[in-house]
């Protein structure tokens, strides 16, 4: 871990980078947040973290965008979800932090190389709301950056974009919830955490807003380039590290 003035003074920068993600995309504040801050933090400090900060914006989105959600998505995945935190939780405890680290590395670089492939959205009946759910969970509840699952699936369920980023708002705060309960629970919260929300919270506000700012006039193509760049880079940090 390196020391708690060095990681005050990065992890608000961390967090406006992240929830500048997070307000053009509508997603990724994690994919972004959660492997750089384990450069400096173990995952068992920066998984409980990420969960709250994220569960904040998405309550806001949420709410802001009620009208927008489309519950009958909502529900099976988060159902599914459950046991896929459940499992975690049970995993987390008995899973060396190095390999942790390296499978989130590992994890956040595919999904960057994903995001830069051409493909054609698929379609997707119902029925895959239960591995979708259930990795999300799983990878959620292990890293803090389960998104990516639930975001490929509702994009395969062919919703309107207003629509999809109001349902995922909507499934990362119940699924975020669920997880916090889970964590606080288990003891995992301390003064440490605290003392971080303090200093993210503020600058994870100021990128949301900057974010949405910038929705409107950056094209779907040139952001995924630039967000996949930023998630090569940290999990090669990862990986390298």
């Amino acid at each position: 871990m390196a020391d708690l003035p060095t990681v005050l003074l990065l992890a608000p920068i961390i967090a406006l980078l992240a929830y500048f993600v997070r307000g053009v995309a509508g997603f990724g504040s994690a994919l972004v947040a959660s492997p750089l801050l384990a450069l400096m933090l173990p995952l068992t400090v920066v998984v409980p973290l990420v969960v709250i900060l994220d569960n904040t914006s998405s309550l806001m989105q949420a709410r802001r965008h009620r009208v927008l959600i489309a519950w009958r998505e909502v529900v099976p995945l988060l159902l599914c979800s459950l046991a896929g935190i459940a499992l975690a939780l049970h995993v987390h405890a008995r899973l060396d932090e190095a390999l942790l680290k390296r499978w989130l590395g590992g994890f956040v670089i595919a999904f960057a190389l994903y995001q830069l492939l051409p493909l054609t959205p698929p379609r997707a009946g119902r029925i895959w709301a239960a591995p979708a759910g259930f990795l999300g969970g799983l990878v959620g509840g292990l890293f803090g950056t389960g998104g990516p699952f639930y975001v490929l699936y509702l994009r395969a369920r062919q919703l309107p974009k207003t629509v999809l980023l109001a349902t995922l708002a909507a499934l990362f705060a119940l699924d975020g919830g669920a997880r916090i309960l889970a964590f606080a629970a288990g003891g995992h919260y301390g003064w440490l955490h605290l003392q971080l929300l303090a200093v993210m919270a503020p600058s994870g506000a100021l990128g949301l807003y900057l974010g949405g700012r910038v929705h409107v006039g950056l094209s779907q193509a040139a952001f995924q380039r630039v967000i996949s760049a930023i998630l090569l880079a940290s999990g090669l940090l990862l990986l390298l590290r």
